[in-house]
């Protein structure tokens, strides 16, 4: 038990390491965007500092794998050295997966958000999008207007075969559900929020709103927070 304690003291990072803050960091924007009904901004920063360390954690794996092993003064020490280098492996292999377990996640709720409404993204949040995603999303929407046109809306006339149409007030394009209920935590003193989203409000009678305090836990819409996620105010539990 002291050998395994020690091999994952070695390879664990310090509470004060920044691959421990960005894993926490990462954490909480896949928790967030698979809460959130509405595409959240791209975590480029973020993703590009864990991208690079993955790829460094990937490059120090295959060094070890492709490294001969110690020559052993005896058996044991043969024995021991080599069941100590093969739980380190391990011990780094499974932490990268978890780290790929998290990116993978995120960027799939986000890939469903954008294949759910793609119209209402293009149009309303085009600027929180990765290049990638950009082109994933033109790509999808070009896929479908095709395959609509040639189902059945070229045979609508061409006042009718537009899909982000808003004639007669009623708009064709799918939103997500603003109204929706989230759970959020509040990371510092907000105030009142009400149902029309913001802290600190006057108090306009029971029902009006709630009022957050650092650590608290809400059901609210999602409507009512949207700006105090994006300020970090708030987070999505």
């Amino acid at each position: 038990m002291a050998d395994i304690a020690d091999i994952l003291a070695s390879v664990a990072p310090s509470p004060t390491d920044p691959s421990t803050t960005d894993l926490h960091s990462l954490t909480r924007a896949y928790i967030a965007e698979r809460c959130a009904p509405e595409l959240l901004p791209y975590p480029t920063a973020l993703l590009d500092r864990t991208l690079a360390r993955l790829r460094t954690q990937i490059s120090t794996i295959e060094d070890a794998l492709a490294a001969p092993p110690p020559l052993p003064t005896t058996h044991t020490s043969s024995t021991t050295t080599g069941a100590k280098a093969s739980f380190t492996l391990v011990v780094l292999q499974t932490e990268l997966e978890r780290w790929k377990w998290l990116i993978r996640g995120l960027l799939r709720a986000r890939l469903a958000k954008i294949d759910r409404h793609p119209l209402h993204v293009a149009r309303a949040h085009a600027d929180r999008l990765a290049p990638a995603e950009r082109s994933y999303l033109e790509a999808h929407q070009a896929l479908l207007e095709r395959h609509y046109s040639a189902s059945f809306m070229a045979a609508f006339p061409p006042a009718l075969r537009r899909l982000d149409d808003v004639a007669g007030g009623i708009s064709m394009v799918d939103e997500p559900d603003g109204e929706r209920a989230v759970f959020v935590r509040a990371l510092r003193e907000v105030g009142r929020v009400g149902r029309e989203g913001g802290g600190g409000g006057e108090e306009e009678g029971e029902g009006a709103g709630v009022v957050m305090k650092k650590g608290d836990v809400w059901v609210v819409r999602w409507s009512s927070v949207r700006e105090l996620v994006g300020r970090g105010e708030v987070e999505l539990v």
